[in-house]
């Protein structure tokens, strides 16, 4: 059994149903990608699985057990989450907001142990923010704030890491750098999740791809053996030719000119 899956779950927020009855089993030590259009549950079923929704129907299930079962502070030893937005207390510094990443790991009697100051200073230099350490948040530009966040996720070091949309705000050269850290984080053992949507990239990097459409999954397996023409033309409704990428041999998908 999987470590984390969705076991028949019913999902959505605002009185929306987005998804019903879906059942999805996160691969262990995978880096699985997950697309999909605007709107097909990727996102709510990606904050599900970090606990922070709860289905209307069926189990989000964490190491054999309903994650709604285990205490908030041992989910978050084991899970842990980069959201799609996240605002910082006023006037709070880079290293004071990645140090949050370690509130799992403390209790009353045990903060800002050196352990967590070391995992703190790994995690701002893996993501080039060390630089930044007392410099308040807000002054940092969008995509130096984005980096922060990753960082304070990466602080959290747990085997399990969510990313929803992790490279938004980026410019090309940072959106590849952190997925090349990514990366290195399945290879060194993690299981890494990702809503992107760039289909190209999520082609590139994933070991496992899953493609959602109105909150079903479309397809998963190896982007080798899923991204052709038609799941392209079927999930995203785009016309598209399909052909290896030159440096990595992986799925390229090329739109097709419309005149």
């Amino acid at each position: 059994m999987a470590r984390l899956q969705a076991d028949h779950v019913t999902l959505g927020y605002d009185r929306r149903t987005v998804a019903t009855n879906l059942s999805l089993a996160i691969p262990d030590g995978e880096f699985t990608v997950i697309v999909g259009p605007n709107g097909c549950g990727k996102s709510t079923l990606l904050r599900s699985f970090a606990r922070l929704l709860k289905p209307e129907a069926g189990r989000i299930v964490l190491d054999g057990k309903a994650i709604s079962s285990v205490p908030a502070k041992e989910a978050a030893r084991r899970v842990g989450l980069l959201p799609q937005s996240s605002t910082a207390p006023d006037g709070i510094t880079v290293s004071d907001l990645v140090g949050r990443g370690r509130y799992p790991h403390q209790t009353l009697f045990r903060q800002g142990s050196a352990g967590d100051r070391a995992a703190v200073d790994r995690a701002m230099e893996r993501t080039g923010v060390s630089e930044f350490a007392g410099v308040r948040v807000d002054e940092l530009s969008g995509g130096q704030r984005q980096r922060v966040w990753v960082a304070m996720a990466l602080a959290q070091e747990t085997p399990i890491l969510l990313l929803d949309e992790p490279t938004t705000f980026l410019d090309i050269a940072h959106q590849i750098e952190l997925l090349d850290l990514f990366a290195r984080l399945h290879e060194e053992g993690s299981t890494v999740v990702a809503v992107l949507h760039d289909l190209n990239h999520a082609a590139r990097y994933a070991t496992h791809l899953v493609a959602m459409k109105d909150g079903v999954v479309a397809a998963s397996g190896s982007p080798r053996d899923i991204v052709t023409p038609r799941l392209v033309e079927e999930v995203f409704g785009l016309p598209a030719v399909v052909i290896d990428d030159p440096e990595t041999g992986t799925p390229l998908v090329i739109p097709r000119a419309t005149r």
